[in-house]
Order: C-alpha cells, then structure tokens, then sequence
C-alpha cells in the first residue's frame, strides 16, 4: 500500500476541533520562516482535498523570496497580512487543464488492474460532460438536451458553459484552499486568505495562465501578537441550518 495513503481513520475529534476553532484570518505575522518539510507537507495536504472527477483543477504559486513577495504584496492592496507574511501563495483554479488531466489519471491510476468503469469514465464521459465545444456551442446544445430529458429525470445542470466551467473549478480549488489553510494551523502557522488584490498585477506577475482563475491569495506565517484583529462570532447556526 502507498505510504501516503496508509493512515488509519481513526480521528480524534477534540484535536480536530483545536485546529478549526483556533484557525483565524491573521493579519500581521511574525518574520519566522516556514520550514520548507512543514510547507510542502501542507501543500501535499492541500491536493489531497476532494475535488470534480480527480481531475485537481488547481495551482499553487509559492512565492517566498522576498523581492517578488514585495511586488505581490503591493498587488495585494499592501495587505498587513500581505506586507508582513514570510509566505504568499497565489491558489490558481485551472478550467483548462480537465483535458490533460484526465489522460494522466488513466496514465497514473494506482492499481495493477485499470477498472473498465474508470476508462470509459475518462475517455467517453468526462470528454463529453466538460467539453464545451467551440465557442460553446456543444455546451449550448448539452443545455438544450438536458432541459427536454431532465423534464422526465434528474439530469447534470451544467456545466453548460465557459463560465459555468470556472466554477466548477473554483469550487474544487476552493476546497484545497481549505486543506491548506487548516493544514498550516496543525502545524503552528497561520494563514490569511485574501480576496482584495488587483487580478491583472497579480497574473502578469506570476505568469498566471490566460485562463487561470486566481481564487485566492493566501499570506501564511507564524501569527504576530497583534496578528488577530477581534474576537471570532458566527451567526446563530439555527439561521443558516435547515434539516429537512
């Protein structure tokens, strides 16, 4: 069995609980370094998130030198978070690379034997489910489809479109962003996703794709003293919890 995968899954809730409920969105932090094991080992945690068909629509710009950190802080508003963090981390959702992706799930399955359901899965049905044809006509023509069949039966809504196909992305992209930051947080560090950034410095600057999506930009550290701006309050879960 792979080493990575053989863990036992067994889990013990209170550490679990630790790590969530101190997991807070820091915005100054400390100039200690991440060790490099300690990084690489949440970044392989941060892949390891569910996502669409394993096809892992996602990248990961790891930016710690400091001249490029300062470029990308400035596109990032200059940030407390992102002016004081030893690591940022651009978080790229990839709607192009499903392609790709799913002829090197076939090429890397990890079994001796190839099941006949994940070949066909690959080769006939994720091609037709995410293509979207030129200037999405075959996604138009899917819709259509799916409207006059699902008026019978439940059928996939999408994705439809371009547009649809990046949040199918995103989605995925946003789950690893998760795994990483509360990977970070078992590991002492700290993390602070930000949305404020100036899209077209931060993908000229990192040669981000054309059609890449950065989701995110995450500053990463060990907390500063003053690294937590207020107390952490949710609303009442009664509002946003419905059992049915």
């Amino acid at each position: 069995m792979n080493a990575k995968t053989d863990v036992s899954p067994e889990t013990t809730i209170d550490e679990f609980r630790k790590v969530v409920r101190s997991r807070r969105s820091v915005r100054r932090f400390t100039d200690e370094a991440i060790p490099d094991a300690v990084l690489d080992d949440c970044l392989e945690l941060a892949t390891l998130a569910p996502n669409s068909s394993n096809l892992q629509p996602w990248e990961f710009y790891v930016v710690r030198s400091s001249e490029l950190r300062g470029k990308l802080a400035h596109a990032c508003l200059n940030q407390n978070a992102a002016r004081t963090a030893p690591v940022l981390i651009a978080i790229v959702a990839r709607p192009d690379t499903w392609r790709d992706h799913a002829r090197q799930a076939l090429q890397e399955w990890p079994e001796t034997r190839l099941p006949g359901i994940v070949e066909k899965y690959y080769t006939r049905i994720a091609p037709i489910h995410y293509n979207q044809g030129p200037f999405g006509v075959l996604g138009l023509a899917k819709k259509t489809a799916g409207l006059f069949v699902g008026l019978t039966r439940p059928v996939p809504r999408g994705p439809y479109s371009p547009s649809e196909m990046k949040i199918w992305a995103t989605k995925s992209t946003a789950l690893a962003a998760q795994n990483l930051m509360l990977a970070l947080r078992a590991h002492g560090f700290d993390s602070c996703p930000m949305e404020g950034f100036d899209d077209w410095r931060v993908r000229k600057l990192l040669k981000v794709p054309r059609k890449g999506l950065v989701v995110m930009v995450l500053a990463a550290g060990r907390r500063a003293d003053n690294g937590v701006y207020n107390q952490q309050y949710r609303f009442d879960k009664r509002q946003l919890v419905h059992y049915l």
